[in-house]
């Protein structure tokens, strides 16, 4: 939550996404380390793709299956 404040009070001045300022909270997913939640993080941004997201958004059991993969 502190993130998405912070995004949407432009703290992050050189940010690439400084200028949107309606980011709100679609998914939450609950890790067991900080290391899984910046892996699953990394792993959508890297697939670059809003049908991916929109994806994981209608079905979470692929943020499990993506985790039990790695």
């Amino acid at each position: 939550m502190l993130r998405l404040e912070r995004r949407n009070t432009h703290v992050y001045k050189n940010g690439f996404t400084k200028m949107a300022n309606d980011w709100r909270i679609v998914l939450s997913k609950e890790c067991k380390t900080k290391e899984e939640a910046v892996y699953l993080e990394g792993f959508i941004k890297r697939m670059k793709s809003r049908k991916f997201i929109e994806k994981v958004i209608s079905d979470r059991g692929i943020l499990d299956n993506i985790l039990s993969k790695r």
